[in-house]
């Protein structure tokens, strides 16, 4: 109810009273609480605060009345931000007329504005806030609702400083230096300043300049100890974080009034270099000093500001070592060279993502970063100088990840960052790898591409510029002077390539070894990149030279590129043999560009004046099958994989595949060579690469984890074109950074618009069959149908010389078809058929001949050779047999087939061989296996469809024509060996050894490999060796880490025979294969608790334990043992977090936060410390470890697998996920839960979570309910974690901000 208007009538007029008699403040005080309390006026009253301004300003501007004033805000009688508010809005505008006032309006702000307590929880708080609101009119110039006191309170001091800022600006004439050149508060009278009561003589206009002048001093220190104040300054981040739109004027501001300010140079308290210090300062923001504090344990603690170690440690690092920060980013390096997967995301996008989850994991400099990275790829590269031979990927696909990959993520890292030291950064990490000898070494076969990186160096320090064409031509044996590079070359060279460094990098010291003086002779110009460049035509001896050597340019490719898609064909052909040589696979400076353009070849545009019914592809088939052929090989597969063109590969493949497969095989080419290729062969080539980008011989739901499958069974036909149209600037998905604007390009230029399966509806009706054969039994064959035709005659073909007496060996009959035909050998028998009406008929056609074998009537022989007439006919018929025998090895209704030698082809020979083998590779886990030795068991047996396929296999030879089919089916008979019962596998690699003894090495590793596929027993067992390797037992002081971990890779070439493989290499050559995953994430954090049990015994001595002590500021004695220990709890958390990402990708990871880990804090956990110890220093030193490795292992899962912020694909999965955890979190600190864990666990693991996701990824915070905010800041605060609390509230964002607020001041 308002107060009559006759009550502030006697308000005035005993204000006047006392004004009349210059009376006693207090005296006047009293009497006006006296008179507002006996009109039921609750006090500090926002009426008399307004009634007071408006009599002072300015009828009434008199000493008097300012000091009743101050006694009236220091008796509370009128609410102090009301005050200053109208005071603000009254004053600043008129401060050079009335300097006296501005100067006792500062002094109050110095009195009052610092005083918080009250401000937003005191009586009529609300009705206050409102009126400062509704006079400042901040809801309006901030676009907030003013419907929270802590948020109004925010903007109110925010909007004084401003104030203060911009009147101070315009005092000095420094407003006009500011971008938008005006204050948008009032801060210049509305109109003209007359005064006519008093007229001012030269003394008194001087008087009133000078105090003008102090006036601005004292403003300007006002604005310092705003900033400088710990509570303020607080409030103020709070502005910062929550009004990033009007923030960066008010630094701009502070900046100018810092450089240019005379006033500020006239200040005793407050330099130009404090202000600007403020000005660029992020220590007064709010996480920092949390961060501090609590990551402390994390970071500080473990030292990780010391230099990084020698380079005779780096490739094998010891456990405390700072490249062992890095492992899992070696770890995923070496899991990108698996060539038995590709990747629908570009290594580029997941290395990136990577980097900067650990960059600020870690609290690294990103110098420190980039020389991280730099040595985990040269590690790769030296883990493998020579690998072992065999359908896997070489070196040259890790030589892509250290010169292609690598360069562009650097390139992306210094895009996102905003930091003008980040190029210094970059140059300075390259410049130091000159340090590491033992990384640089190139593998021989690069050797000659080091040594010319180094003479060109060596010719341009010496002042002569020659091209490319001359040092391809250009000996080492020519220089006079030794000029024999390294790695750090060839890393030198990528980089300028890209324009991540210039030729300034040839002058760094010990770059190149000397001068010379003279241009060494070469021999003429040599057909190459040059001579075409510069208009040579393309012989026969030019193409040779430049399939072997790469383009040294972009515009080289280019020209290359305009020939394969305008040039005449045999130009076309030609051109496309080019592109896929050395270019593709060596070609390290511009290979994103020849994968990309070999991509946009595979899928041309319709021809503008293209007329014809049959698709426009018809006409180029032998263009394509050039290219389809020279990617066909794995190493070129996994190029296109790293950089991301998987997806698009696949949409370029679908219709050819679409088209060639409808084609009868009587459409043949003549090629220059004079060589013919077909309809099918075309379709067979296109299909058996297709296939290979996703596990399609796997059942679809596979691995699948929660309702989110893993990434590799994601890769499916339907996931990739969803991946490739989400490229499309169609999808409305903005295109942040360098590569996927490239990819967009790429999708782009082959169809702006979205790409589905249903497009092509021949290719989906075999997919759907070939997922159906999986899925269940082979019915649906009807007789006289032309399928059934179809299998007729493929039976007559496959079967046609094989009789056996008098009944014709093609009368075959199994439980879905019954065919015959006559035994004859006429090639015109073969079916003249589209192939997909071909594969359609394929499963019934293997299942009639698997039958008739396992029935006596066709003899193993006979069903190898029919199927290989089959596979000959149409080769592509190798993916749906591959099917068919997958299915029905899962079945098992299928007798076993002896391996004798009679019947089938016997292992015996090197059976006992390869077990000593396995036994070898596998000493270092600790793994048993049963014993293979063919005198202490029965005879060798398969399952008859995996004795089929692999005596298939076995009839193919080791040639480059058979490779590209032997890299599809491959994969698939050890997948189909990994699923049958121990030992299969090492049966299959036996027969196979027999036949190709140059991949006995890789045919053992594979065998060895299905160990762990048939017993969870044998996982762990291979887990706890990857810890074990990697924390190195029991001493600190012991080498582990990257080294241990992951060793030399397969090391048979390096130690002259096979010997132990690193456990790290086993388990990322066996996870894909682990169906049962979910176990996996169970069995780590076992371990790790493990290892943090026995860190804690080991690395801290009982006589320094007993003298730890919990301070504020965290750990007070021992800080070298706790050092150490937590450097290794790190490490652990680091191993234990890349294997969960690895092995399970977004689904375990989800099922790690919903479901692991609360169940693991519910359960109770026995401490594995002796009863003795239970409750002791150690006991408690160990709960408070395995919280800390919990919250650092799930803090790093959650970046690895959603990113540390948004520029993630995945990060769209995060808010379900971690809000669900949160909750989780919030309940059982609200008593709603009851734990089962170590209460000191618990609480680290809470303290630790929310630190390191409030310093290290803060848009975490913003995915979460304030209501859920609130309650853990609660939480928090019964532990006495106030300022984590804080931190926690004021990275929520706008909902929390007035929460933070209060909470700011409640802590006063």
């Amino acid at each position: 109810m308002a107060a009559p208007l006759t009550m502030w009538d006697g308000v005035l007029e005993i204000t006047q009273m006392a004004q009349a008699k210059v009376g006693d403040p207090l005296l006047w005080a009293l009497q006006i609480s006296s008179n507002l309390s006996s009109h039921g006026i609750s006090l500090p009253s926002p009426e008399l605060a307004s009634v007071l301004v408006s009599y002072i300003c300015w009828d009434n501007n008199v000493p008097i009345m300012w000091k009743f004033l101050e006694k009236a805000l220091v008796l509370k009688i009128v609410p102090p931000f009301l005050i200053l508010a109208l005071l603000s809005d009254r004053v600043i505008p008129c401060r050079r007329s009335k300097p006296v006032a501005y100067r006792l309006y500062m002094e109050l702000l110095r009195r009052h504005a610092f005083e918080l307590k009250g401000q937003i929880n005191g009586s009529n708080h609300e009705k206050v806030m409102k009126s400062i609101d509704g006079v400042l009119h901040l809801s309006e110039i901030f676009g907030l609702e003013a419907n929270d006191p802590g948020i109004l309170l925010v903007e109110f001091l925010y909007a004084v400083v401003c104030q203060l800022l911009d009147a101070s600006l315009d005092d000095e004439g420094l407003l006009e230096l500011t971008s938008d050149k005006k204050s948008i508060w009032p801060i210049k009278p509305q109109d003209m300043e007359i005064d006519g009561h008093e007229i001012f003589d030269e003394i008194r206009m001087e008087h009133n300049e000078k105090l003008h002048n102090l006036n601005t001093v004292m403003a300007v220190e006002l604005i310092g100890r705003f900033l400088q104040d710990k509570r303020t300054s607080k409030i103020l981040y709070l502005a910062r974080h929550n009004l990033p739109t009007h923030w960066p004027r008010f630094i701009e501001r502070l900046q100018i009034l810092g450089e240019n300010s005379s006033a500020l140079r006239s200040s005793k308290v407050l330099t130009c270099e404090d202000l600007l210090r403020l000005a660029a300062n992020k220590c007064t923001i709010l996480t920092q000093e949390p961060k501090k504090n609590l990551l402390q344990k994390f970071h500080a603690v473990t030292g990780f500001e010391s230099p990084l170690v020698t380079s005779s440690a780096v490739l094998c690092d010891g456990g405390g070592s700072i490249s062992s920060l890095w492992l899992p980013l070696d770890l995923a390096l070496e899991d990108a060279m698996d060539g038995y997967q590709v990747n629908a995301t570009s290594s580029i996008e997941i290395v990136t993502g990577l980097v900067k989850s650990l960059q600020a994991m870690n609290g690294t400099t990103w110098h420190d970063t980039f020389v991280g990275l730099w040595i985990a790829a040269l590690r790769l590269v030296q883990r493998e100088r020579d690998p072992i031979e065999g359908p896997v990927p070489r070196l040259d696909t890790r030589m892509c990840m250290l010169l292609s990959i690598i360069p562009l993520v650097v390139a992306e890292l210094i895009e996102e960052e905003e930091r003008v030291d980040i190029n210094e950064l970059k140059i300075s990490s390259i410049q130091l790898l000159g340090d590491y000898h033992s990384l640089l070494s190139p593998p021989h076969s690069v050797v000659s591409l080091a040594n010319q990186a180094a003479a060109k160096a060596m010719l341009l320090v010496s002042g002569i510029n020659v091209g490319s064409a001359y040092l391809d031509c250009l000996s080492m044996n020519e220089m006079p002077v030794n000029c024999s590079g390294n790695m750090r070359h060839l890393i030198v060279e990528a980089c300028i390539a890209r324009n991540l460094l210039d030729t300034s990098a040839y002058f760094w010291p010990g770059y190149v070894n000397g001068h010379i003086n003279q241009i060494p002779n070469v021999p003429p110009q040599m057909p190459g990149w040059s001579a075409f460049l510069k208009g040579a035509p393309l012989t026969p001896i030019m193409i040779n030279a430049m399939v072997s050597t790469p383009a040294s340019s972009l515009a080289e490719l280019e020209k290359v590129f305009d020939l394969a898609a305008k040039g005449s064909d045999d130009e076309k052909i030609s051109a496309a043999t080019i592109l896929c040589g050395a270019s593709l696979l060596r070609g390290w400076n511009i290979q994103e560009h020849t994968a990309q353009f070999i991509t946009r070849l595979l899928s041309p545009p319709v021809p503008a004046d293209y007329s014809g019914d049959e698709s426009h592809l018809i006409g180029i088939a032998p263009v394509l099958n050039v290219l389809i052929v020279g990617i066909a090989p794995v190493d070129c597969v996994q190029v296109f994989s790293l950089h991301g063109l998987i997806p698009q590969l696949a949409c370029s493949l679908l219709p050819i595949c679409e088209v060639f497969g409808s084609c009868v095989p009587d459409v043949s080419w003549k090629l220059p060579v004079g060589d013919e290729i077909s309809a099918h062969a075309v379709f067979s080539n296109a299909f058996a690469v297709l296939l290979k980008l996703w596990r399609f011989n796997h059942p679809p739901l596979e691995h699948g984890v929660g309702d989110v499958p893993t990434v590799g069974s994601q890769l499916t036909p339907e996931y990739l074109l969803l991946v490739r149209n989400s490229y499309l600037p169609s999808s409305g998905i903005v295109l942040n950074d360098q590569t996927k604007r490239r990819l967009s390009e790429v999708a782009t230029s082959s169809s702006p618009h979205p790409v589905f399966l249903d497009s092509f509806p021949k290719l989906k009706c075999w997919y759907r069959q070939h997922q159906k054969c999986i899925a269940s039994a082979l019915s649906g064959l009807v007789d006289g149908t032309p399928v059934y035709q179809t299998v007729n005659l493929l039976l007559t073909m496959m079967f046609r010389k094989m009789n056996r007496g008098s009944q014709s060996v093609t009368t075959i009959t199994s439980g879905s078809s019954s065919s015959s035909g006559p035994g004859n050998d006429d090639s015109s028998l073969k079916p003249k058929l589209p192939a997909w009406e071909i594969l359609e008929a394929v499963p019934f056609v293997v299942d009639a001949a698997l039958t008739a074998c396992a029935h006596g009537r066709l003899y193993p022989r006979e069903l190898a050779t029919g199927l290989k007439n089959l596979a000959d006919f149409l080769p592509a018929c190798l993916a749906t047999i591959v099917s068919y025998f997958s299915a029905e090895v899962s079945r098992g209704v299928w007798k076993p087939a002896s391996m004798n030698g009679t019947d089938w082809p016997s292992p015996a020979a090197n059976l006992s061989n390869v077990e000593d083998k396995i036994k070898k590779i596998l000493a270092a886990t600790g793994v048993d296996i049963p014993s293979l030795a063919a005198g202490s068991s029965p005879a060798a047996t398969l399952p008859l469809p995996l004795a089929a396929f692999a005596s298939l296999t076995i009839t193919y030879k080791i040639d480059k024509t058979s490779e590209r089919f032997l890299n599809l089916a491959g994969p698939a008979l050890e997948s189909l060996a990994a699923g049958c019962p121990w030992p299969c596998m090492p049966i299959v690699a036996s027969l196979w050894t027999q036949k190709a003894k140059r991949w006995f090495d890789f045919l053992v590793f594979s065998a060895s490999r299905t160990v762990f596929l048939h017993s969870n027993d044998a996982v762990f067992q291979l887990l706890k060796s990857c810890f074990t390797a990697t924390l190195c037992g029991a001493s600190i002081s012991s080498n582990g880490g990257v080294g241990a971990l992951l060793g030399h890779g397969f090391g048979s070439h390096f130690f002259g025979g096979i010997s132990p493989v690193a456990p790290g290499i086993l388990y990322l050559r066996v996870y894909q294969s682990i169906r049962d995953i979910e176990f996996i994430t169970e069995e780590i954090i076992s371990l790790m608790m493990q290892s943090v049990t026995q860190v804690a015994c080991t690395g801290l001595p009982k006589e320094r334990l007993g003298r730890l002590k919990r301070t504020k500021n965290g750990l007070e004695c021992g800080q070298v043992s706790l050092a150490a220990a937590m450097t290794r709890v790190k490490l652990a958390a680091s191993l234990g977090a890349s294997l969960v990402c690895l092995s399970g990708g977004l689904g375990l990871v989800q099922l790690l936060f919903k479901e692991t880990l609360p169940s693991w804090f519910i359960s109770s956990h026995r401490s594995e410390l002796g009863e003795e110890e239970d409750g002791s220093s150690l006991g408690g030193m160990v709960a408070m470890l395995r919280g800390y490795a919990l919250a650092y292992f799930a803090v790093l899962c959650g970046a690895f697998a959603w990113g540390i912020d948004n520029s993630y694909s995945a990060s769209k999965r995060r808010p379900k996920v971690l809000r669900a955890h949160m909750e989780f979190l919030a309940s059982a600190l609200d008593g709603k839960i009851s734990l089962g864990c170590d209460s000191a666990t618990w609480k680290s693991y809470v303290s630790g979570f929310v630190s390191l996701m409030v310093g290290c990824t803060p848009p975490w915070v913003l995915d979460l309910e304030p209501d859920v905010l609130k309650r853990l800041s609660n939480g928090l605060r019964q532990w006495n974690e106030e300022e984590l609390a804080l931190a926690l509230l004021g990275t929520g964002g706008l909902d929390t901000m007035g929460a933070a607020a209060e909470l700011i001041i409640e802590m006063q």
